[in-house]
């Protein structure tokens, strides 16, 4: 695969070649080592592009896994206790089932990374609050993004979202003075 967009949020780019440099060729490394061709399914059932062969977004997702976890990058895992204090006094909640968490794909000295290949609303989550959050845990001072880009986007077995609209999403809201630098990397075969 190759990197086909770069868009730097809240000097994200700067950051990264700064402080992060060795890192950074270990994520271009990664995205190089992916061959998305043998990520394709073909689509049977469904009602558009039946036939077609598409790319697999979990299958991507398990092979940009394996590279990252092959190089030492560990997955960063919170738990969250929800608070129960905001409830209305006529609401009562049943208990929780399970722990809830928040995760980043991977981490590594500092610099968290997020491969997303899923839903539109995500992408300005990881940046706007996830990557904000994990900086304020004290897992990472700067991040990652990892997204397709739309000509690869159309070409997948699921609808995901993809870099030209995640930067025109960035670049209308703006860095707010809680943002962490990012740089967000759109990907195509």
């Amino acid at each position: 695969m190759i990197i086909a967009g770069e868009f730097s949020f809240n000097d994200g780019k700067k950051v990264i070649n700064s402080k992060y440099k060795h890192l950074l060729r270990e994520v271009k490394a990664v995205i190089s080592t992916i061959d998305a061709n043998q990520h394709k399914t073909k689509r049977s059932k469904e009602k558009t592009m039946p036939g077609r062969m598409l790319f697999n977004p979990k299958s991507l997702n398990e092979a940009f896994k394996k590279e990252f976890y092959d190089r030492q990058w560990q997955k960063a895992k919170i738990k969250c206790d929800y608070p129960t204090g905001y409830y209305t006094e006529k609401y009562k909640p049943k208990a929780m089932k399970g722990g809830a968490f928040r995760e980043m794909d991977f981490v590594k000295e500092s610099l968290g990374i997020e491969l997303q290949f899923g839903k539109y609303a995500f992408m300005v989550y990881n940046v706007c609050a996830k990557m904000t959050i994990f900086n304020k845990m004290g897992f990472i001072d700067a991040g990652v993004e990892i997204v397709p880009i739309k000509q690869f986007a159309d070409e997948m077995s699921t609808g995901v979202s993809y870099f030209e609209q995640f930067v025109w999403d960035l670049e209308k809201r703006g860095v707010s003075n809680i943002d962490i630098p990012v740089l967000i990397l759109g990907i195509d075969t």
